[in-house]
């Protein structure tokens, strides 16, 4: 192990006046907003062991109580994890993207939305993410559309479903697009996909329509064919629709 990977598992020092005394009635609120700013300010990063508990109560002059249940509320929004067992403690992560998608997902659920609700809101983000992607899209991202195809094309050889990797698809046109928003919208669009086709039996014969569609709309992209793009990507997402029915 290198000696940086040693410094990461070690507790970050405690900075005089990282933290400042909190007085408000929702202390723990308090505490955990303190060290989301730290985080959005760079001061903390992704990796970075949290001091003790007992540390934090005392910079924060709060009690240890107050401390556990502010480390609980960014555990469950993605800021940390917290390691038990000797040498544990809380550590910073990134996983706000997941918790964010599956609170979507959850809603969705909750609010009994429809197919046909979810297929039309799609229709219009995924059309956007596309204008964007048409754009924006350099080679090194038509490589990774084209080798996603690849791989989806291997997989159905073997008489698999490809389905996560169609997923995949849609997601790297949105990183293509080069922006964030576009990733996190589609993150939760693949999430709620995925558990609608959680529900259908596998469908050999789609899979190989939807690789094929998704082939030209990478030609599209190179040609900055937007009509054609679009043409495409809603054939594509109403084939969808009509697996899912």
């Amino acid at each position: 192990m290198s000696d940086i990977s040693l410094l990461r598992e070690k507790p970050l020092a405690a900075k005089k006046g990282m933290f400042t005394p909190v007085r408000s009635k929702r202390t723990f609120e308090e505490v955990s907003s303190q060290i989301k700013r730290l985080v959005f300010e760079g001061v903390l990063k992704v990796e970075d062991k949290l001091p003790s508990e007992a540390e934090l109560a005392k910079q924060f002059d709060v009690g240890r109580q107050t401390v556990r249940e502010a480390l609980r509320i960014l555990e469950l929004s993605g800021f940390l994890t917290v390691q038990k067992g000797f040498g544990g403690g809380s550590v910073i992560k990134d996983t706000i993207l997941k918790k964010t998608t599956n609170l979507l997902l959850d809603a969705f659920k909750m609010e009994k939305i429809t197919v046909e609700e979810f297929t039309a809101a799609r229709l219009v983000i995924e059309k956007a993410i596309l204008a964007e992607a048409i754009d924006r899209a350099d080679e090194r991202d038509i490589e990774i559309l084209r080798q996603n195809i690849a791989q989806t094309k291997e997989i159905i050889a073997r008489r698999e479903m490809a389905t996560d990797i169609g997923f995949q698809f849609h997601s790297l046109l949105a990183k293509s697009s080069k922006n964030t928003v576009f990733v996190i919208l589609e993150g939760a669009i693949n999430a709620i996909h995925r558990n609608l086709a959680s529900r259908s039996l596998p469908n050999f014969r789609a899979a190989k329509k939807w690789v094929c569609v998704h082939e030209e709309i990478i030609d599209t992209l190179i040609k900055k064919d937007r009509d054609k793009a679009f043409d495409l990507l809603e054939k594509d997402i109403l084939s969808a629709r009509n697996a899912l029915r």
